[in-house]
């Protein structure tokens, strides 16, 4: 015991969801960025003369970013909304897992743009050995990792 008094459960419910909220701004600023790099690609000379395939693939990274922008903004948006309601265990556990939703299509938008880009430059079978090393590192990083440390 650190002879500090105990919280709240309202303030146990304020402090999670404001680590939530700080939490999010720094994946907010990965999806930007990312986001803003695929939006400038469309407009190069590069882009027009693209595959189908390569633009299929650009557009599905593309929809990846607006949902992870999507899923990773909703809970601030539910705070805005609902925090005088006292909803917050409501809008901790909700905007929990939409932050996981939101990291899971953010993983994906960033494989993706990366495995485009290896294709691009050095053809299909980069694209496909980038792709699984992107998609496995974010895959153990991110969410295999994070179980084997829960004691």
């Amino acid at each position: 015991m650190t002879g500090e008094p105990e919280e709240t459960e309202n303030q146990r419910l304020t402090r999670n969801v404001n680590e939530l909220l700080g939490e999010l701004r720094v994946a907010q600023a990965g999806v930007q960025i990312l986001f803003g790099f695929l939006l400038t690609v469309v407009f190069t000379d590069a882009f027009r003369h693209a595959s189908g395939f390569e633009k299929a693939v650009h557009l599905c990274a593309v929809l990846l970013a607006v949902l992870s922008t999507v899923l990773l903004s909703a809970p601030a948006a539910w705070h805005r909304i609902l925090f005088r309601r006292g909803a917050r265990a409501e809008i901790l556990n909700a905007g929990n897992r939409s932050v996981i939703a939101g990291l899971v299509c953010l993983a994906g938008a960033v494989t993706l743009t990366v495995a485009l880009i290896a294709k691009v430059v050095y053809g299909p079978i980069s694209m496909a050995v980038v792709g699984v090393l992107a998609g496995g590192a974010f895959a153990v990083v991110w969410f295999v990792l994070p179980r084997r440390l829960d004691p």
